[in-house]
């Protein structure tokens, strides 16, 4: 008798590396190669994007130039041609790692030019395109969070998870560039505003059994955050951190009367629908072939799993629940179907606890079912 994917004892976890800094993302190329990323968040880290070689060790992603920007000298180097503060890394499964760069390090003031959408050929390790982001489509106080590509790989999907929560749709077909709209690569800020892109007031993110504060009070404050694209392209998904409650869209309403400019009031705020109780998550994930939603809770040192053909009534149920799982982030799937799973530490952080060190160890896992186990 095959066990039920909600089992949480039929699933357990197993370390893939352990890094000397914090992470929050990871991608597995088509031909198994793995990318993680290192926000500067809580220090100016010297990689921020790197290839995780099979001896365990980091290459500096694409090179050591695109790696060199430093806090402590930012004024000397373009921020447009070097990473920042990389939040989030997609290999799209046609030959292309993408790395969003919100720019924003310590998750406060943007660095002016820096916020991008970054294409890196993965036959060559080189840049074929640079997607900078204007002061309309990344106002100060954005932060670029997560970005989902569409099946035909024409349209990108960005939460913003900053002071004010939103969707950007890049067209990606429409030419390389600057993100301005000029038939350079059309991109339009969506849902701005829109309650279902904004924290949830009166809700506390919780860690260990307690509300999550920094020293002056503030709490996690994340707007939109976790994405996911239906497996047929059709939907997608998005929560915020600071939020229990999953939301949808049809993927063409965005890509068709959004990218013309509609309203996000009106004809794509209409279109948004409640699909559901998560319950606080970071991270979500559509596994390849199912219409399964993964979502980490960060609460619960956990990943759940959701079937939504059960609808907007779906419950999440424990998948697998561990203790090292400590604010589990972001997910990605290998092309054998393997999952894994960054634990970002989030709640252990400098933020929060002013005596952790500003480099904090930070694991990341693999999902591992028992015999005959299916999602």
């Amino acid at each position: 008798m095959n066990n039920s994917a909600g089992n949480a004892e039929a699933w357990t976890i197993e370390q893939v590396a352990a890094f000397e800094h914090q992470i929050t993302g990871v991608s597995v190329s088509e031909d198994n190669r793995i990318f993680v990323n290192f926000p500067r968040w809580t220090e100016d880290t010297a990689v921020s994007v790197a290839e995780l070689l099979q001896d365990g060790t980091l290459r500096p992603y694409p090179d050591e130039t695109w790696n060199a920007w430093r806090n402590a000298r930012k004024d000397e180097l373009p921020p447009d041609e070097h990473w920042v503060c990389v939040q989030s890394i997609v290999a799209d499964g046609r030959g292309s790692l993408w790395v969003l760069d919100p720019a924003a390090p310590a998750q406060a003031h943007l660095v002016s030019g820096g916020a991008k959408l970054v294409q890196v050929d993965l036959a060559t390790d080189r840049v074929v395109r640079s997607i900078v982001f204007d002061e309309v489509a990344a106002p100060q106080g954005s932060y670029l969070n997560d970005v989902r590509f569409s099946n035909d790989g024409r349209y990108a999907f960005i939460t913003d998870s900053g002071v004010v929560g939103a969707i950007l749709v890049v067209d990606l077909g429409s030419g390389n560039g600057n993100g301005n709209g000029n038939g350079n690569g059309k991109v339009m800020r969506l849902l701005d505003g829109h309650p279902s892109t904004q924290m949830k007031k009166g809700l506390n993110v919780k860690a260990d059994g307690r509300e999550l504060r920094r020293p002056d009070g503030r709490g996690v404050e994340f707007s939109a955050d976790g994405i996911a694209l239906s497996d047929d392209g059709r939907w997608l998904y998005w929560q915020a951190i600071k939020g229990d409650t999953l939301y949808r869209i049809a993927t063409d309403v965005l890509t068709g009367e959004g990218l013309q400019g509609g309203d996000a009031d009106t004809e794509i705020g209409d279109a948004v629908e409640e699909f559901g109780r998560n319950g606080v998550s970071d991270g979500l994930l559509i596994p390849r072939g199912t219409n399964k939603m993964l979502l980490s809770a960060v609460e619960d040192d956990a990943v759940k799993v959701r079937d939504l053909d059960a609808g907007p009534a779906g419950e999440p149920q424990v998948l697998v629940q561990d203790a090292r799982l400590r604010w589990p982030d972001t997910f990605t799937q290998g092309p054998d179907g393997a999952i894994y799973v960054t634990a970002s530490h989030i709640q252990d952080s400098a933020f929060f606890k002013p005596d952790a060190p500003a480099a904090l160890p930070t694991r990341l896992w693999r999902l591992q079912s028992g015999p005959g186990v299916q999602l």
